[in-house]
């Protein structure tokens, strides 16, 4: 057989939950408990995730990058004005969470194949590897385009679910137990710690607010997971929901905070009844710096309510920013250190999905240290005319002409998303080198 029993199976006889246990975690438990539920870091045989290990490697690699790994993460290409040097973060790339959810993805489709595979969103944000499994047969579920919200109505009897790195929402895994379908979960181990979290906040009977993008996949599936919720994107957007809670003059109204928040709250959320007791929890791709300023910010606006013991009563914060994440900002922070006080950079080029948090934020400590850099999905979005088409700090998708100095050796910094393959940087790179052989005269 191409697979084992699914994990949990035979745990699905376990005792009843304990009654200090969330409904909503002991659904959740439930669930990831039932037969035809995949779940751990290889739910297959050996056979199947060892074959999918070795393909992967030929698959995501890139030569050039691994070059620059065994030495000291640079490299040059190129002579005169037509010189390149590549540096290399010290961190990049790949994160484990996101190797592990696509080796389960592809097994699955290894070890089911003949059945109809679904997946529920995007596995990772990256194009190079939704392609692929878009390649796979894999059926990416359709948003309805009136409401954007997900059909499930292709989904039937025998067929197979994969749930996507971010995580499923608590109501999309209650409809696919309904369905009776089998499901792979690939959920990053570091999402899962915090709804984790969110299950402590839950128990203390605080409101959850996570520092996060309500609109993302996995600010989606965490909030599902809390009874009461609200999610801050910023600084900007805590500091509003602080004032709100000490009573500040210049505070938003009920009706102004509803409606600023409407997108961002649990149905029926009361601001003067819901922010009495908080619990933070963040996306695990958040820029780390601004959820320490975030929970810094909570931790004195509660101190000034309820005093200091008080304070200990009713905030609790915890750091679920994932350690990848954590590593791959300190290392593109480290390189903007060196560029301004040892070698400069002429710029740094960020790879990876437009709609990757993670990428996105490696992008802004560059940018806010005052270094060119630009955040670019694959290497098309380098143009044979010298122009970069690229994703701005604010989000907006633009491009500059004449990006690349061609009228002298240019040295480019490189760092990557954890959603991102060597491959795709590697393309990069070498987009990069055929441009300066191309424009430069000889």
């Amino acid at each position: 057989s191409a697979f084992m029993a699914p994990r949990g199976a035979a745990s699905a006889r376990r005792a009843a939950p304990a009654m200090d246990e969330s409904a909503k975690r002991a659904e959740r438990r439930r669930i990831m408990s039932r037969d035809g539920f995949y779940r751990g870091n290889r739910p297959f045989t050996k056979e199947v995730h060892d074959k999918v290990a070795g393909r992967m490697v030929d698959e995501f690699k890139g030569k050039l990058v691994e070059e620059m790994k065994s030495q000291t993460r640079s490299v040059t290409r190129g002579e005169g004005a037509a010189a390149v040097t590549f540096v290399l973060a010290a961190d990049f790339g790949f994160c484990w969470g996101v190797e592990r959810s696509i080796e389960i993805a592809w097994a699955a489709r290894e070890a089911f194949p003949d059945r109809r595979l679904h997946l529920t969103n995007e596995l990772i944000h990256n194009p190079q590897v939704n392609g692929m499994l878009k390649g796979m047969d894999v059926q990416f579920l359709e948003k309805d385009s009136a409401t954007g919200v997900k059909r499930f109505e292709n989904v039937g009897e025998g067929d197979v679910v994969i749930l996507p790195a971010f995580g499923a929402s608590l109501e999309e895994m209650r409809l696919l137990d309904e369905k009776g379908v089998e499901i792979v979960d690939t959920t990053c181990p570091w999402v899962t710690k915090v709804w984790n979290t969110v299950d402590k906040h839950v128990r203390a009977g605080m409101t959850s607010v996570v520092h996060g993008k309500y609109g993302h996949e996995e600010s989606i599936a965490t909030a599902s997971m809390a009874e009461h919720y609200i999610i801050v994107k910023d600084l900007e957007e805590a500091a509003l929901v602080c004032k709100y809670i000490l009573g500040e003059p210049d505070a938003l109204s009920r009706e102004a905070f509803l409606e600023r928040f409407k997108k961002a709250i649990s149905p029926g959320f009361d601001p003067d009844v819901h922010l009495k007791r908080l619990g933070l929890a963040n996306q695990t791709t958040m820029y780390k710096k601004e959820t320490g300023q975030i929970s810094k910010l909570f931790e004195r606006t509660m101190i000034q309510k309820y005093g200091a013991e008080g304070a200990k009563e009713n905030y609790a914060a915890f750091d679920t920013i994932c350690d990848a994440t954590q590593v791959r900002q300190d290392a593109i922070a480290e390189m903007v250190r060196a560029s301004k006080e040892e070698d400069p950079l002429d710029l740094v080029l960020v790879v990876g999905g437009w709609d990757s948090s993670n990428t996105g934020h490696l992008l802004e400590i560059p940018v806010h240290a005052g270094l060119t850099a630009y955040h670019i999905n694959e290497a098309s979005c380098i143009g044979a005319d010298n122009s970069i088409t690229h994703r701005t700090v604010a989000g907006d998708i633009v491009t500059t002409p004449d990006f690349l100095p061609l009228d002298r050796a240019v040295r480019v910094g490189v760092t990557s998303g954890a959603s991102t393959p060597d491959s795709a940087v590697q393309d990069v790179l070498d987009q990069v080198i055929l441009l300066k052989q191309v424009k430069v005269p000889a």
